[in-house]
């Protein structure tokens, strides 16, 4: 397989839910159109800021056959399939298959812990069952270990459609590492939009980012002044991004991005699902002051 370049800015979307908590399908593809028209390159479906760990298998299905369908090959759709369990993940991937997904995202196993044998074995797996283009999520903070660079590496070599990583273990030097080891057509995504320009400076070549549901013209701004040599513009562009993205973190994600959304576009993304739920008063507080002192929320 010929490893694809799935664009400079994945959004990582919210899933929109109706008010008595039920899939929002419909709601959640109309807004990735809106995405695409506003400096997306790439749309990613059913992530961590998607919810899906409390989405069915059968929901997931509704939601990527309405987004590809909506998009209509306007942009790549990458659809997340990834769990603990790598026969689950195999026969989620089957769904994406079918549906015509351009690619998935599937994430290191959490809970289990596996060794960096257990990574290489649950991906190799995985991608020996799918013809898909797979995008490897690292993310410890969240799975409680760490895909180390020389994993992906022997994944990279014996897996063709093994293509790119979303690197988010918010280590410089883990992405400089990757980039060494890694072909020259390997995608490095970071998985963290403060860390965009510092990826980038040491051989990242896109994000895929929570920041871009409301802002992806600023973060294609940015990069696209680095990619040409501007760097200085990007360190100024960088100043305005890194408050906008810490203020979507001011609690877990996808909480605050979700309310942004309503709030920020024309949108409304719904309620969350349990255990997720709304910020309390004192957290919106400090949410709102962030965006306004980024210029995300207008007076």
């Amino acid at each position: 397989m010929r490893k694809p370049y799935f664009g400079r800015l994945i959004t990582a979307m919210v899933t929109h839910f109706n008010e008595d908590g039920s899939l929002n399908a419909e709601g959640t593809a109309n807004f990735a159109s809106w995405l695409v028209d506003h400096g997306s390159d790439a749309i990613l479906v059913a992530g961590t800021s998607g919810e899906a760990p409390t989405m069915t298998v059968e929901e997931k299905e509704e939601l990527f056959t309405a987004v590809i369908k909506k998009l209509d090959h306007r942009a790549p759709v990458i659809v997340g399939t990834g769990s603990n369990d790598t026969a689950a993940t195999i026969r989620m991937n089957e769904v994406a298959e079918k549906v015509g997904a351009d690619g998935v995202l599937v994430v290191g196993p959490f809970y289990n812990k596996p060794t960096q044998e257990g990574f290489y074995r649950h991906f190799k797996t995985i991608a020996d069952h799918t013809k898909l283009p797979i995008v490897v999520y690292n993310v410890p903070g969240r799975t409680g270990s760490n895909i180390l660079p020389e994993t992906v590496a022997r994944l990279a070599r014996d897996c063709k459609n093994i293509v790119a990583i979303k690197e988010a273990s918010g280590k410089v030097d883990q992405v400089a590492e990757l980039y060494r080891l890694l072909p020259e057509d390997f995608s490095i995504y970071s998985g963290d939009d403060g860390l965009t320009l510092p990826f980038f400076a040491v051989g990242a070549c896109g994000l895929i980012s929570v920041l871009s549901n409301v802002g992806g013209a600023l973060l294609q701004d940015l990069m696209q002044s680095y990619e040409r040599g501007d760097v200085q513009r990007a360190r100024e562009l960088n100043k305005i991004m890194v408050p906008q993205a810490k203020s979507m973190f001011v609690v877990s994600n996808p909480i605050p991005i979700k309310e942004a959304v309503t709030r920020m576009t024309p949108f409304n993304a719904g309620p969350y699902r349990l255990p997720l739920c709304p910020m309390t008063d004192a957290e919106r507080a400090k949410a709102e002051a962030a965006w306004k002192a980024t210029g995300l929320l207008k007076e």
